[in-house]
């Protein structure tokens, strides 16, 4: 299968650190998601019903990220494919998730996880 929904430039804004000081503010992650899913006979029926909800996907990935504290953005990435596998049944899917200006020489640092 080759089919895929994809959600670009989701932006969160968590509590993450590995420091203290990191947890007096809430600071932006940045996640580009990319989810096989077979919507072939959503494509055939023109019926919203076989589509992976992208705007529920992203919606639950915002409440869990946003509810509590982690320290690492490893954390958070294993989480939510972890979620996303269990919720919605995705087998295969790809996590970029971005720690923008964590790093002040660099634009944005993070983490890829893929699911096979």
């Amino acid at each position: 299968m080759a089919d895929k929904v994809f959600i670009q430039e989701l932006t969160a804004f968590a509590s993450i650190g590995a420091y203290d000081w990191e947890h007096t503010i809430k600071q932006r992650l940045v996640f580009n998601i990319e989810m096989e899913w077979d919507f072939s006979l959503a494509a055939a029926t023109d019926d919203v019903q076989y589509c992976l909800n992208y705007a529920e996907v992203s919606e639950s990935i915002l409440k869990f990220v946003e509810s509590k504290p982690f320290k690492l953005v490893e954390t958070v990435a294993h989480q939510v494919a972890d979620l996303l596998q269990k919720t919605y049944g995705i087998k295969t899917l790809k996590i970029e998730l971005h720690k923008p200006k964590a790093v002040a020489q660099a634009t944005s640092v993070g983490v890829i996880v893929e699911r096979r």
